[in-house]
């Protein structure tokens, strides 16, 4: 849990990280002073929840500790809500979508590295890095070749089935990295959002979903939740309706493989690829 809240308190630092710069970098900005002003007070009491995270907690403190907590993460975050709303939106751009990833896969990856010191366990013990990694390996790269054109099949369907739906047709939206992809027009930037996408991001999401909260629910006595729960999530935080199908079917045969292979590094290779393909044929198609 102080691992879920940790990652969740990143990811909205980074969002109104991201919502400040907007600010100051648009044109004509006003209530300059007040912005920045609330901007501090909430990233000091977000950085405080998570120095409070960081600690651990004993029986005879934790009331006293869960009390910090809560104010520190509920000022900081109405706060946070107040500045985001005096900034304004600041849209999908490529920077947005480099900070965001920053704030969750980037935090997400030291996050990880603490809570296996605390744990004191290691990489390969925790994940099965050292369990034939060379077969893992190669039985990620291919069954992500295997499940590129079924996931498109997935994706075109879901959008068929989204236009036709009676009384309540809805237009499907390209995901909020595509978006950035495509409005990127030097090579730099594209270069930085492609290692995001197909190094970063799939090492840190199966870290999290595969690596440790799949197998936690699964050893607390719910098998078939940890199957099918983890997968929804992990579908559900992309937030695109269209890709939701072929990421939840991708996300259940990374975890079937995980199961397969004992050896992270399989899903990890297949997740990875499966963006490197995807990348690829973005930056083709639109050459």
């Amino acid at each position: 849990m102080r691992l879920l809240l940790s990652v969740f308190v990143c990811v909205y630092a980074g969002s109104l990280f991201g919502s400040v710069r907007h600010f100051a970098l648009a044109e004509g900005s006003r209530d300059a002073k007040m912005v920045y002003s609330l901007a501090g007070v909430s990233f000091g009491f977000l950085g405080a929840t998570l120095v409070l995270l960081s600690q651990p907690w004993r029986l005879e403190s934790f009331m006293r500790r869960l009390v910090g907590l809560l104010v520190c993460f509920y000022i900081g975050f109405f706060v946070g809500a107040w500045v985001q709303k005096l900034a304004g939106m600041s849209g999908t751009s490529l920077a947005q979508m480099i900070i965001g990833s920053l704030a969750f896969q980037g935090a997400g990856l030291i996050l990880i590295s603490r809570f296996l010191r605390e744990q004191k366990v290691s990489w390969s013990d925790g994940f099965g890095f050292a369990n034939n990694w060379r077969q893992a390996a190669t039985l990620g790269l291919v069954v992500a070749m295997i499940f590129l054109p079924i996931g498109w099949g997935l994706q075109q369907a879901s959008a068929l089935v989204m236009t036709h739906v009676p009384h309540f047709p809805m237009e499907p939206e390209e995901q909020p990295a595509v978006q950035a992809l495509r409005a990127a027009s030097a090579w730099a930037p594209r270069l930085a959002l492609g290692l995001v996408a197909i190094f970063l991001a799939p090492v840190t999401e199966e870290l999290l979903f595969r690596g440790i909260f799949y197998p936690l629910v699964k050893q607390a006595g719910f098998p078939r939740l940890a199957l099918w729960g983890t997968s929804f999530i992990f579908a559900a935080i992309h937030l695109n309706a269209v890709t939701f199908v072929p990421l939840m079917t991708l996300a259940l045969v990374l975890t079937l493989l995980y199961e397969r292979t004992d050896n992270l590094l399989a899903p990890m290779t297949t997740h990875a690829a499966f963006n490197a393909l995807n990348f690829v044929t973005l930056w083709v198609t639109q050459r």
